[in-house]
């Protein structure tokens, strides 16, 4: 039973996540990885992300990522580990972490009590993220803290990350959705990525998206113009609400003063984030 008022845990999540995130936005990684001789940007969010597990393979990162197409992670890995070592990589990005934080949030933020107190909550909230059936988080977990309170955030903004990730992608796999059409559905939702994205960085043709909207709409999720059907509706609703019950523990440890109070602290901090560019005008919608 949750002692935490209603969708707070997801609202939490919803405005610490996007200091995680973006740096897979932002130039600065790719340009540290080509220092290094990995000069194709495309293989930089592959690289980056499964860094942590090592030199994992092209089918381990498919299986781990879920919604890229195999053919285009398998054209980037393993060879992209010739180049930069997963060690490499991630020296890489906590360099690029530090680096896009401190243009986005600005250096009085970086330095402020605020700051340190977030990533103190943070880190708080991840003691109880749990490693089985988790393989994204439980490498992540594996990686040392860092000392600069902002990047003690963006480490501890990464763990809460991959704990929900592995988690919704039980709930995608419980529903019977492969990864194209559980991005079709969550784009039709509104809050999910635009198709426009999804096309140039999923590996994805139009004529797969088509395909996985057509299914979509065979099984009565969406209606003929590609909006969520009722059941659309009830079926997006269940994958969240599916996804909170399993990543309620972090939440509940951290309890309901401190969610509140991480909760204003990271919307802060990510609206000055969005406000100076940190996302893309485009990045979500329904086309």
């Amino acid at each position: 039973m949750t002692t935490l008022p209603e969708l707070a845990a997801r609202r939490c999540y919803s405005v610490v996540n996007p200091l995680h995130s973006a740096i897979y936005f932002a130039p600065d990684f790719g340009q540290e990885l080509a220092k290094l001789g990995l000069e194709d940007s495309a293989a930089a969010y592959f690289v980056g992300r499964a860094a942590p597990m090592g030199r994992a393979g092209a089918g381990t990162i498919t299986a781990t990522f879920f919604n890229f197409s195999h053919d285009l992670i398998a054209r980037h890995i393993p060879a992209a580990w010739d180049v930069v070592s997963p060690e490499a990589a991630l020296e890489a990005r906590l360099r690029a972490a530090d680096s896009v934080l401190r243009r986005v949030l600005g250096e009085d933020v970086i330095a402020s009590k605020e700051m340190a107190e977030a990533a103190e909550l943070a880190l708080r909230a991840t003691e109880a993220c749990s490693r089985p059936a988790r393989p994204l988080y439980s490498a992540h977990a594996d990686l040392p803290v860092p000392d600069a309170p902002h990047l003690a955030l963006w480490h501890a903004a990464s763990l809460l990350r991959e704990h929900r990730g592995d988690g919704h992608l039980m709930t995608l796999v419980s529903a019977e959705l492969d990864a194209v059409e559980a991005l079709a559905s969550h784009t039709a939702t509104g809050q999910g990525m635009s198709t426009k994205w999804i096309l140039r960085t999923r590996g994805w043709s139009a004529d797969e998206w088509e395909a996985a909207r057509q299914r979509l709409r065979d099984r009565g999720v969406l209606t003929a113009d590609n909006e969520l059907t009722e059941d659309g509706e009830r079926l997006r609703q269940h994958l969240e609400q599916e996804t909170d019950r399993l990543d309620a523990a972090p939440y509940e440890h951290l309890g309901a003063e401190g969610v509140a109070r991480l909760t204003e602290l990271a919307t802060a901090f990510s609206t000055t984030a969005r406000e100076n560019g940190a996302f893309p005008a485009d990045l979500r919608g329904k086309s």
